[in-house]
């Protein structure tokens, strides 16, 4: 899915909403804004996915920001609200499909896009969310196609509740590869985010770049040799949240893939013909 005229604005507030995370000086700020305004003017008609663009951008503002992880603090809270959910309802969630609703529910943890907002209260809301089901669900079709998957896992906070979902499948008797981003970008779960649940002890545990580059989705020039083969291999790919959507949605040369996410904006929902709050597990084959 290629960036979409509504999505730089989108863009620019998460620079904007980065930078103030670690600085607190507007001169500075509207130095960096205007920087990576700029870039983006440059790369926006490039024929690439939308997060390769959007890649670019927070790349820049990093380096101009001077702080390789300005969601340090908000990953670290939603790791903590994820696991003090989890711990209240774990007992509840026994099926493939209950474990993907956690998992989409999960989702919502994300301060990528300007339109959403990440609750005050996740137990709450989670307990609302979960009663209310699955917009689309897909689940029973993607089930049985599980037998090797690989699992392109989003954000932190979330990345608990998909551990829970692939101790699931590796019960089942499934196989599966975990990948998770190979250098901090917004607040994406990493290596160090995985390992902190114990994914290493469950999956084969791998990154979707290598070299420390920040990447959103899955850049399949970027794709280490180990994840390109799990990826040949796989019978099933899971793809959570909206940045692997964009990344992969436009392939037909994939396995089967199961987009499982949180609808957060405007442009998502148009493509997949859903509104804005669908909590989907949708399945492409």
């Amino acid at each position: 899915m290629r960036l979409q005229p509504s999505c730089t604005d989108c863009l620019i507030s998460r620079v904007e909403y980065e930078s103030r995370l670690c600085i607190d000086d507007e001169a500075r700020i509207q130095e960096i804004v205007n920087a990576c305004q700029n870039l983006l003017k440059r790369i926006l008609e490039d024929p690439v996915p939308a997060p390769v663009i959007a890649s670019r951008v927070h790349r820049l503002a990093y380096q101009m920001i001077g702080d390789n992880d300005p969601y340090r603090a908000l990953k670290r809270a939603n790791n903590e609200d994820a696991m003090a959910v989890c711990r209240q309802v774990r007992g509840d969630l026994s099926t493939f499909r209950d474990l993907a609703l956690a998992a989409v529910i999960g989702n919502t943890l994300d301060y990528g896009s300007k339109a959403h907002t990440v609750t005050d209260n996740f137990v709450e809301f989670f307990r609302k969310e979960f009663a209310a089901g699955l917009t689309v669900d897909d689940t029973t079709s993607i089930e049985p196609l599980t037998s090797r998957v690989v699992y392109l896992a989003d954000n932190c906070g979330e990345i608990v509740f998909d551990a829970l979902l692939a101790d699931h499948l590796t019960r089942n008797g499934s196989h599966v590869t975990f990948a998770v981003r190979g250098a901090p970008i917004l607040n994406d779960a990493t290596l160090e985010d995985a390992l902190a649940v114990g994914l290493d002890r469950r999956v084969d545990l791998l990154t979707t770049t290598t070299d420390g580059i920040a990447e959103l989705g899955l850049n399949r020039d970027m794709v280490p040799p180990v994840l390109a083969d799990a990826l040949d291999h796989a019978t099933l790919i899971i793809a959570k949240g909206m940045a692997n959507y964009e990344s992969l949605s436009d392939c037909r040369d994939l396995p089967p893939i199961a987009y499982m996410m949180s609808v957060k904006c405007g442009p998502i929902g148009a493509d997949i013909g859903i509104p804005v709050g669908s909590r989907v597990v949708l399945l492409q084959e």
